[in-house]
């Protein structure tokens, strides 16, 4: 699962089941969480069993995974579990099955076969040529807005960021402040260890990051976030380039179509027209991350997909760098954590020092995410070579930043007392297969993971097949 995919499943998840409920009468919602949230696994369960009149007997379902993949097996069940797409039924005398929710089921099928007037695809507006709008323009709308809220992010480096007129409302600023992405001090803007992160995923990461602060914040505002949700799930659907009526909106969409359009997801001629164009920002909301970088290669963004014919940034032994490229919000970027000194039309040159690096890493950067910056943008010339970041600078970077700490916390969940090596070895390798360990100590049977849900459920199964067993 993608890191965008991730962000907007938690967030799902912790969500009551009347709101699933509701998000799934839409056929948008259903086609939407079945297409960008769903492994392959999970989806060929869900379409084997999507025109079912019976419910499924558990043993049958055993039999079309290999005994091999049991784990991958109980990880797809989980999931669909956790998103009340799929429940188990006991009935007396009769043997353990599942089957698929309602209105799970019946909205996927309507938007796999078409049909009725549900309008949660959107309603094509009938758009005068003269007024169409055109798709390099909306991606100039979205590439300006998003380089605009980047920008904004990183803009305490002092280097100019608003050339291209680029416009940020208030509501804006508070969302990035609100998801800790920025600090402000007065009238200083600084981007947090967060933020930093945040400005070194891939873009869909990023718009998926920011819809789920707003999301957040939704109910502050008096917004039903049922509403906000089918939304967005409906822009993931919709076509580039096509214009859509405002007539059947709510008037929960109705200002979102506002707040989106000052991220450059949405755009309108004015706020008082009768239509609005969702922007590719939009279009590849439930795309996989492949095709959202295809999809927007022709955005001039700081931040773009780590392709060979991409980077730009070259590493000397010296801690000398050279960037080619004329793009503020790049230029911005690396003044974070280098002192600049020379700066051409195509290329500025610098260099990493131990102040420049600890400016970074007081403001919440951490190395490591520096040498992902560097790994991610090296220049095609660099990549040539096995080791194309050179030790030496990689080693000082970490050296720079451990010289302030001396322990790291993290934050999660101590699983422990388990009553025999058997019960602790399946779950503590579950937790590391599915990412989530931390620590372990074999001996003592413990062991201490960042997310508690995955293996929750993982021993509940466990518990409830020793219990058919016996």
């Amino acid at each position: 699962m993608s890191s965008s995919s991730m962000r907007s499943f938690e967030y799902l998840e912790s969500l009551p089941g009347t709101v699933f409920n509701r998000l799934y009468k839409q056929p948008s919602t259903a086609l939407a969480i079945f297409r960008r949230m769903l492994p392959q696994l999970a989806k060929s369960f869900v379409m084997a069993m999507l025109y079912m009149s019976r419910p499924l007997p558990v043993a049958d379902l055993d039999t079309w995974v290999r005994p091999g993949s049991r784990r991958e097996q109980d990880t797809a069940i989980d999931l669909l579990e956790r998103l009340q797409i799929l429940k188990r039924t006991a009935e007396p005398n009769k043997p353990r099955a599942y089957v698929l929710t309602n209105p799970f089921a019946a909205s996927l099928r309507q938007a796999l076969t078409g049909g009725g007037n549900h309008n949660s695809f959107g309603v094509p507006s009938r758009t005068l040529a003269e007024d169409q709008v055109t798709t390099a323009q909306l991606d100039d709308f979205a590439r300006r807005q998003w380089e605009g809220v980047l920008g904004y992010m990183v803009g305490s480096t002092g280097i100019g960021l608003n050339d291209e007129g680029a416009n940020l409302s208030l509501s804006v600023k508070h969302l990035l402040k609100y998801g800790r992405l920025v600090e402000v001090r007065g009238k200083s803007v600084d981007i947090t260890q967060d933020g930093f992160a945040f400005v070194l995923q891939e873009v869909n990461a990023q718009v998926w990051t920011i819809l789920i602060l707003y999301l957040e914040n939704a109910e502050e505002l008096g917004m039903d976030r049922v509403d906000v949700l089918s939304f967005l799930f409906m822009l993931g659907s919709l076509e580039l380039g096509q214009g859509y009526s405002k007539a059947n909106l709510t008037e929960t969409q109705l200002q979102m179509l506002l707040d989106l359009g000052d991220f450059g997801i949405i755009y309108q001629s004015s706020p008082n027209s009768d239509s609005y164009y969702p922007t590719r920002l939009a279009t590849t909301l439930t795309s996989d991350a492949g095709a959202l970088r295809s999809a927007t290669a022709g955005f001039e963004t700081a931040l773009r997909s780590s392709n060979d014919d991409k980077g730009f940034v070259v590493v000397e032994t010296n801690y000398r760098i050279y960037a080619y490229t004329s793009s503020p919000l790049q230029i911005a970027i690396l003044s974070l954590f280098t002192r600049l000194s020379t700066r051409y039309p195509n290329m500025v040159s610098g260099k990493m020092t131990r102040e420049s690096v600890r400016r970074a890493i007081n403001m919440g950067i951490t190395g490591d995410q520096i040498i992902d910056f560097l790994y991610t943008h090296a220049h095609p010339q660099m990549r040539k070579n096995a080791n194309f970041l050179p030790p030496t600078v990689v080693d000082q970077i970490r050296l720079w930043q451990i010289e302030g700490e001396r322990m790291k916390s993290t934050v999660g969940f101590l699983f422990k007392d388990f009553l025999s090596a058997a019960e602790y070895e399946g779950p503590c390798q579950y937790a590391s297969d599915i990412g989530v360990l931390k620590w372990k100590h074999d001996a003592k049977r413990m062991f201490f993971v960042t997310r508690h849900e995955h293996v929750a459920a993982y021993l509940k199964s466990q518990k409830e097949k020793r219990r058919e067993g016996g």
